[in-house]
């Protein structure tokens, strides 16, 4: 395989993702919520909480900006830290009564908006696009496993 046939399909990759990142935000601004502070709320809904750790494997968020996130969430009080029951040292995430409201309400209507934008999609495109992404994620995990066990 030519070394850069791939370049075109990275292009589109990030150029979708690019896309549905725009499309997405529109609606997560009318809720009065940053795209981080969306995603670590819609993360923990339904969770009993999770480390700041596990958060941050979960979500698109870098770890520098987990912090100042969860620190605004917290001063908005729709999440609150504890100590950890199995490890003293470390903290648990978890949205508080409040932010789990929030979640209930601006979840299923964050969902409504994706779908407008994925109804004239034929069922089968999504599926298959879905597997294919799915086994690129593999590819690419599969791939960075293998470099790290040689180093």
């Amino acid at each position: 395989m030519p070394s850069t046939l791939f370049l075109p399909l990275i292009r589109e990759l990030v150029s979708s993702f690019q896309a549905f990142e725009m499309y997405s935000a529109v609606h997560i601004r009318t809720l009065e919520l940053t795209p981080p502070q969306f995603d670590i709320i819609a993360t923990l809904g339904n969770t009993t909480g999770m480390t700041p750790k596990l958060l941050g494997e979960r979500t698109l968020i870098t770890k520098g900006t987990l912090t100042g996130v969860v620190d605004r969430l917290e001063h908005k009080g729709l999440v609150r830290r504890i100590a950890s029951p199995s490890d003293g040292r470390s903290q648990i995430v978890q949205l508080s009564a409040t932010g789990q409201s929030l979640f209930e309400r601006i979840f299923p209507a964050h969902i409504k908006h994706l779908e407008v934008a994925f109804a004239n999609l034929p069922e089968a495109d999504l599926i298959e696009t879905t597997n294919k992404l799915r086994a690129l994620r593999i590819a690419l995990s599969e791939t960075a496993e293998a470099q790290r066990n040689l180093t």
